[in-house]
């Protein structure tokens, strides 16, 4: 018997057929927008980049968990969304994407949700980060930040923070490919995700945390998420450091 659980995980693959080899169409890159939703155009990432080296980035990294009443601007958020899920090029007619991060098979099955407080030239409000467009949709009023915080085991400052990162896992977009190998394939690729928004952050004097600990479906339900076709894998405040 294999007692080892990753190679056993990985043997699954053997005789497994994916529906991308039996020709069925693929999940769409970015999650639709529903009717009638604001979408906010947001500055062009070439002009909001940094001035820093990635070694003073690196070299700087921490986990932050207590931030300043100071805003985050329209023009620094514009960078950490694109550093993180940017889309730099569609590929394959249309099945995956180049972006900043890594994804197994370029699928990259996140979606990016912000509970926005005080980011400067940005209305307050539930946002999804459009990567095919580098937009927002705004897609609700504000989420109190006590419910933001129970949704992470009471830790205060993801609710307090300018701006907290949600990002959410669709995986049908890696299962379409991967099939039972998709839940570890995932996992890494939001591993991927979230320390590039620890390294654009401290590109920009920013810091974030990375949370794990968050109640699932109190945050799933946040974001209007179903918990299986869609959701919460990881969450990550951000702002200027207390």
């Amino acid at each position: 018997m294999d007692r080892n659980p990753l190679r056993a995980r990985w043997d699954l693959l053997d005789d497994f057929v994916s529906d991308q080899m039996r020709k069925v169409v693929h999940p769409p890159i970015q999650k639709p927008v529903p009717a009638g939703t604001p979408v906010v155009g947001l500055p062009d990432p070439a002009c909001c980049r940094p001035s820093g080296t990635l070694a003073d980035a690196v070299e700087t990294r921490r986990s932050i968990r207590s931030f300043t009443k100071d805003p985050v601007t329209v023009d620094q958020l514009s960078w950490l969304l694109w550093s993180t899920q940017g889309v730099q090029k569609v590929i394959r007619d249309g099945i995956a994407t180049l972006r900043p991060v890594p994804s197994g098979g370029a699928r990259h099955p996140f979606e990016t949700y912000l509970f926005v407080s005080r980011v400067t030239g940005l209305e307050q409000g539930l946002y999804r980060y459009l990567p095919l467009d580098h937009a927002l949709a705004r897609l609700s009023d504000p989420v109190p930040p006590e419910d933001v915080t129970e949704g992470c085991h009471g830790q205060a400052f993801a609710g307090s923070c300018p701006v907290c990162f949600a990002w959410t896992a669709t995986p049908y977009r890696t299962e379409w490919r991967y099939g039972p190998v998709s839940d570890k394939i995932i996992l890494l690729d939001a591993g991927h995700v979230c320390q590039n928004l620890y390294l654009a952050c401290s590109s920009m004097g920013l810091g974030t945390c990375a949370i794990g600990a968050y109640d699932q479906r109190r945050m799933d339900a946040l974001l209007g998420l179903d918990g299986e076709e869609e959701l919460v894998v990881y969450v990550a405040p951000v702002g200027v450091p207390g």
